[in-house]
């Protein structure tokens, strides 16, 4: 085992972004896997299949400690075409440059939130919404990695309770992830002497998400659907502007 500074400084992302990504509803791989690639020491597809592990330990004890809440009709309803686009945007991982899809999602969450604060946009709490949201979270997924922002955009349509929205979100989560790990792993994106990593990412995942819970125990409904539109505006910001950067050579 080698145990370096970039794998603490992983590490420690993992566990703030495991907290700040339950409270929200989503956003642990949208933090982790942008700054894991920052560190310079692990190269975009091994963060990717690194984070990928952290984000189904954290939603599987998001399902686990929020179980009461999950709505399992929804949860097929976004599942079923999230299972079908995330094996797609997965095998697709070495052929489209990841930066201008980034630019895309990010420019469609920030049209997103801010049509909705303008109350000018809004999305119908319909089969046909639930079958885009799981589509196009689970492409970006695949992908890119970081669908969370997508699918919670999509599942704010239908005005859930705290615990429904995360729970039922965690699930799609967790089928999508289910789908494109194995692929990443098959294609040697994660190499063998970085396996020990994954215990240690399980338990920050579950306590992660311990503290988070409490933090949502405490917080008021109205509270919580503006935490998630603030979110999804900061992942959106974040996305563009690093992709753009990127692009033009900054």
């Amino acid at each position: 085992m080698d145990f370096g500074t970039a794998e603490l400084q992983f590490l420690l992302i993992a566990f703030f972004a495991e907290i700040i990504g339950t409270v929200a509803g989503f956003g642990s791989s949208t933090i982790a896997l942008p700054l894991s690639v920052k560190l310079e020491h692990f190269d975009f597809q091994t963060a990717l299949t690194l984070v990928a592990f952290l984000h189904i330990f954290g939603n599987a004890a998001k399902l686990y400690f929020f179980r009461a809440g999950l709505d399992t009709k929804l949860l097929v309803k976004f599942g079923v075409p999230s299972v079908i686009f995330t094996l797609l945007g997965a095998l697709l991982v070495t052929y489209i440059p990841e930066k201008i899809l980034e630019a895309l999602l990010g420019g469609i969450l920030i049209m997103y939130c801010v049509g909705a604060w303008l109350h000018s946009f809004k999305l119908r709490p319909t089969g046909l919404t639930a079958f885009i949201g799981g589509a196009l979270s689970g492409f970006f997924a695949g992908l890119i990695g970081t669908g969370g922002a997508m699918r919670a955009a999509f599942m704010s349509a239908y005005h859930l309770p705290k615990h429904t929205f995360i729970a039922t979100t965690a699930g799609v989560a967790v089928i999508a992830d289910s789908i494109r790990l194995p692929i990443y792993l098959y294609d040697g994106f994660l190499d063998r002497s970085l396996y020990w990593l994954l215990p240690v990412m399980l338990a920050i995942a579950i306590i992660g998400t311990y503290i988070g819970k409490h933090i949502v125990n405490h917080l008021p409904q109205r509270s919580f659907r503006h935490i998630v539109l603030v979110a999804i505006f900061l992942a959106g910001t974040h996305l563009l502007y690093d992709a753009v950067r990127f692009l033009i050579g900054v």
